[in-house]
């Protein structure tokens, strides 16, 4: 497929955007950029949320992951559902009963200012990184395709794309992107489907005979039993579960969009489909994964060292312009969401959290707005120079950086929540940010010495889970003996 073929498919494809932008934001203000001033249709936001949750990661890493540790990811997968279960049924109502714009806000009630202040910071860390590495994955992809043939350097691609994603979000915010997100996923899901068929048709088989190939070979492997391995299986589900408990419930990216929502019912119908609809569609990704791996095998293709550059590297090289065109429109889409409504959140946590302008600024929704904007491109500036960052690193795998990293990010997150939920007991206040800090290098100790002392044990996705559980231990040992009023404890 032809570099100015992609290049096109790119500008029609953003030029769809901003339409979608312009129309979402005629009549937008400081509330619809925030929470979409409460008028989401749940629906809506269930269906734009699998293109959030999924993004430029699952797109990508996930086929090419299948290859080393085959569908073990389905297991992941199964622990999300009950971590959303977990989300619907104690945050939701939590944050809906406080009526929160920031979920932030929470620990400033129910602790004090420094633990609000440490809970954003921690989320302003986690969610750079996070969007940064998606960013990255499907720029470094385009980069290599398309832009590189016009001599465009790396910095200049991030660049185009952060300032396209920043003016289409600048005005209307969650308003825009709860619609945006649902053409994202649209062509994602459509990019899979379609590239699954067009293989197929190059192979000259059936869905039915591909299944049972992929049924009956090793990369349809889903449990493993050995508990020294990173992949086992209780670990993954338990990893799964608190993954989605952390990076779903307590992230202001994703729960801006619930908060959108009309009410707490509505909030927790979107949550619910979306557990549900995820499942089938991460195992549509898996199963793309293996066809992939049965095409190179087919084309004699080497895939050594491709893993994130696997599915890429056959839809552009591979599968003729059709294929190229399909891959390319679904790429373009998870580099768009990977970004626009991290954006979007890290604007509102600097805004309402950090700098807690909509208190300064209550009476001069103008002044408020312009603060905002500003905030907004700084945001944006931000994200280029880690994106920019990690390319200096250049590093595979992402996804499994992205969820390592994640887990002692989140970890304290999931720690002062949990803490704030299902207790009564107040902290010193002062001490919470040292408690936040020393959890994660706590953590990265007991890791090591746990593969040092159990010959090899590899620590994985669970790190999240020790992190919190440090966290929690940490703000036991600086209570104090006065009980808090109820703010949402379980």
């Amino acid at each position: 497929m032809s570099p100015a073929l992609i290049l096109a498919t790119f500008l029609a494809y953003t030029f769809l955007i901003f339409v979608i932008s312009w129309w979402t934001s005629r009549k937008a203000d400081n509330e619809s950029y925030f929470i979409g001033n409460r008028r989401s249709p749940w629906f809506v936001v269930a269906y734009g949320m699998i293109g959030a949750s999924l993004s430029g990661v699952t797109f990508i890493s996930v086929p090419g992951w299948v290859g080393t540790t085959h569908f073990t990811y389905f297991v992941i997968v199964l622990g999300y559902v009950v971590g959303y279960a977990v989300v619907s049924l104690i945050l939701l109502p939590v944050y809906y009963k406080l009526h929160l714009t920031s979920i932030y806000t929470y620990l400033g009630t129910r602790f004090g200012r420094s633990s609000y202040k440490t809970g954003s910071s921690f989320f302003l860390l986690s969610r750079i990184i996070g969007a940064s590495f998606r960013m990255y994955l499907v720029i470094s992809v385009l980069q290599i395709f398309v832009f590189e043939h016009y001599g465009i350097p790396f910095w200049a691609t991030v660049v185009l794309f952060m300032f396209l994603i920043q003016l289409y979000t600048l005005k209307g915010g969650i308003k825009t992107i709860v619609w945006t997100d649902t053409l994202q996923t649209t062509f994602m899901l459509l990019a899979v489907v379609l590239t699954v068929g067009i293989i197929l048709h190059e192979m000259n088989t059936s869905i039915g005979n591909m299944w049972s190939t992929v049924w009956h070979s090793d990369y349809s492997k889903i449990l493993i039993t050995n508990i020294k391995s990173s992949q086992n299986f209780v670990k993954l589900f338990i990893s799964g579960m608190f993954i989605t408990i952390a990076m779903t419930g307590l992230d202001q990216d994703m729960m801006q969009k619930n908060l959108s929502c009309r009410n707490l019912k509505d909030a927790r119908k979107n949550m619910t489909t979306l557990s549900l609809i995820l499942v089938p569609v991460n195992l549509i990704f898996l199963f793309l994964g293996a066809v992939l791996y049965f095409y190179a095998a087919h084309l004699h293709l080497n895939t050594s060292g491709l893993t994130d550059h696997l599915f890429p590297k056959i839809a552009l090289d591979y599968l003729g312009v059709a294929g190229g065109l399909v891959f390319t429109i679904g790429l373009i889409a998870a580099a768009y969401s990977s970004a626009d409504s991290a954006l979007t959140a890290l604007t509102t946590t600097l805004t309402i959290d950090i700098m807690e302008l909509d208190k300064r600024y209550a009476d001069n929704q103008e002044m408020l707005r312009k603060k905002r904007e500003r905030l907004h491109f700084l945001m944006m500036l931000i994200i280029i120079f880690v994106i920019i960052l990690f390319k200096m690193i250049n590093n595979q795998a992402i996804i499994a950086q992205l969820f390592t990293f994640a887990g002692y990010t989140y970890g304290p997150l999931l720690g002062l929540f949990s803490f704030g939920l299902f207790t009564h007991v107040s902290v010193k206040d002062r001490w919470v940010p040292m408690v936040a800090v020393l959890s994660p290098v706590i953590g990265y100790g007991l890791s090591k010495f746990l593969e040092f002392a159990f010959s090899g044990y590899q620590t994985g996705f669970e790190i999240l889970l020790i992190n919190g559980l440090i966290t929690f231990i940490g703000l036991l040992i600086i209570k104090t003996p006065l009980k808090t009023k109820n703010y949402g404890n379980i």
